[in-house]
């Protein structure tokens, strides 16, 4: 069975070089392929096309955001699977298509398998500690982390895919509901891990902002584009509600991103209106009880 391997990445050229020298050495090219886009990268991250001239390599030069540029990355994909890495992401295990394989074959109605995550950077695999390692039994969920992934390609063009509508954080949470309401599962597994190598001291408070007036629009997005009316109304005002009052009263810069955003929303109320499509509460139903994957 083909696979596609599918990187966006941004102005990471050394995360990016590391993760394509590891995933050279487990997959075979003749059978499978890689392909990356760079996603308004202002760095030299083209040049790295003259080492990795098997990579099928896709530009733009306006910064679209992770979830546009995946949008448009996967449908130019050929595999059967679909496997999301970010660019400072690596799986652990050499033959993780072949276990996704099996994986596919033993829950005939799964849609998408999300990898174990394991947050840090060492300067080998082999350094991991034990502990973040260790497999337990997987278990079904409403979602997945975008780091490390597959999805089928049948069943992805079954859905809208990647939102448009969304330039980053959330975009998972869509293709995730979609995939629900087409009646297939998401599978959190121990058996395929994935190093996402970064260090969350490392984040400072400017990325802390930036996220959260995503993370703050793009929910609400989601509520209005996926949730029958009023619902949808209770959910985004309780949403905001809950986030003044956590982030909002405690932080000047989180105040001031907090009515960015909302004026943002207001603004993009009509483009986000057209792109309604509320699944069957028994759907929403589902989406709510099933667990989390581990983040």
């Amino acid at each position: 069975m083909e696979a596609s391997i599918l990187i966006v990445s941004r102005n990471r050229r050394t995360e990016l070089s590391r993760t394509l020298k590891i995933l050279h050495r487990y997959v075979d090219e003749e059978v499978h392929e890689i392909r990356v886009f760079l996603d308004g990268c202002t760095d030299d991250s083209e040049s790295l096309k003259q080492e990795f001239p098997e990579v099928h390599w896709m530009y733009s030069e306006k910064r679209l955001g992770a979830s546009r540029a995946r949008n448009v990355l996967y449908k130019t994909a050929r595999g059967n699977l679909l496997f999301g890495f970010d660019d400072d992401a690596h799986p652990l295990q050499s033959d993780f298509i072949k276990r996704s394989e099996k994986l596919f074959k033993e829950y005939p109605k799964l849609a998408i398998i999300g990898f174990k995550e394991i947050k840090g950077n060492w300067s080998s695999d082999n350094d991991i500690p034990l502990e973040l390692i260790k497999v337990q039994p997987d278990f079904l969920v409403n979602d997945f982390v975008g780091c490390g992934f597959v999805i089928k390609k049948s069943i992805y063009d079954e859905t809208r895919g990647f939102p448009a509508w969304i330039d980053i954080y959330g975009e998972e949470w869509c293709v995730a509901l979609e995939v629900l309401e087409k009646g297939y599962n998401i599978l959190y597994t121990y058996s395929i891990q994935v190093n996402h190598r970064i260090e969350k001291t490392k984040r400072g408070k400017e990325a802390n902002y930036f996220r959260f007036g995503k993370q703050l629009k793009n929910t609400s997005y989601f509520y209005m584009v996926y949730y029958p009316f009023p619902l949808f109304l209770k959910k985004i005002f309780r949403l905001y509600i809950l986030n003044f009052k956590k982030y909002g009263l405690k932080d000047r810069k989180f105040f001031q991103k907090f009515w960015v955003t909302m004026f943002e929303n207001v603004l993009n109320l009509r483009k986000i209106w057209k792109e309604r499509n509320p699944v069957h509460p028994n759907t929403l139903a589902t989406f709510n009880n099933l667990s989390k994957p581990l983040y």
